[in-house]
């Protein structure tokens, strides 16, 4: 067990060793044993159990949102205190605002991949420099993890619409982000998590 999380997580105690979420858009087959030891150890997590996600039909069970919060306000104040261009905002109003049931899971499945396979990746470097939320950053990231490997949006030709809608949407940031210095643009992302869980917070039932 110990051996597979130590591969699978983000470990604080061990700044070099390689996280799932940085291996790219197709996961290695052995992989798997571990995420799905992941998603076993998160719904045993105290206060995990009867609370989740309903982002329309894709429900996301076994994450506590108070503790990604927690995470979140224990490196606020320094990764924003390094975000100098403050006339710039990736998660814009037109991004999240008046977003369907259907239309969520689409969005947050986006977004999550987004900040997993860019943002966390990339940021890992620079959050290392600040040793004392290193541990905090992994429970972000890994938490964003189980929730986006339990996400299942709709593949139908009927939704069509729907996914591209979603797909404007996220659209949006990733070109805000790209029009960004790259360092500029990774702090910037990571300093909007709260934006980003205070909308998810809309579709969580304790």
């Amino acid at each position: 067990v110990r051996a597979c999380l130590r591969g699978c997580l983000l470990c604080p105690s061990r700044l070099s060793c390689s996280p799932l979420l940085v291996m790219g858009p197709r996961m290695p087959t052995a992989a798997l044993p571990c995420l799905s030891l992941i998603l076993l150890l998160w719904s045993q997590l105290p206060g995990a159990q009867g609370q989740e996600f309903r982002f329309g039909s894709c429900r996301v069970k076994g994450v506590a949102l108070q503790e990604l919060w927690k995470a979140f306000w224990a490196v606020k104040d320094t990764v924003q205190a390094q975000d100098n261009v403050t006339s710039v905002r990736l998660l814009r109003r037109e991004v999240l605002q008046d977003i369907s049931d259907a239309e969520s899971c689409h969005l947050i499945h986006a977004l999550l991949k987004f900040y997993l396979n860019t943002v966390f990746k990339n940021y890992h470097k620079k959050i290392v420099e600040f040793r004392t939320t290193v541990k905090s950053f992994s429970t972000l990231a890994n938490s964003f993890l189980v929730i986006k490997s339990q996400l299942q949006p709709s593949e139908e030709n009927e939704m069509s619409s729907i996914r591209e809608s979603a797909h404007r949407r996220f659209l949006l940031v990733q070109r805000a982000f790209k029009q960004l210095d790259i360092e500029a643009a990774l702090t910037k992302a990571f300093g909007e998590v709260d934006i980003l869980l205070s909308w998810m917070e809309k579709f969580y039932q304790p």
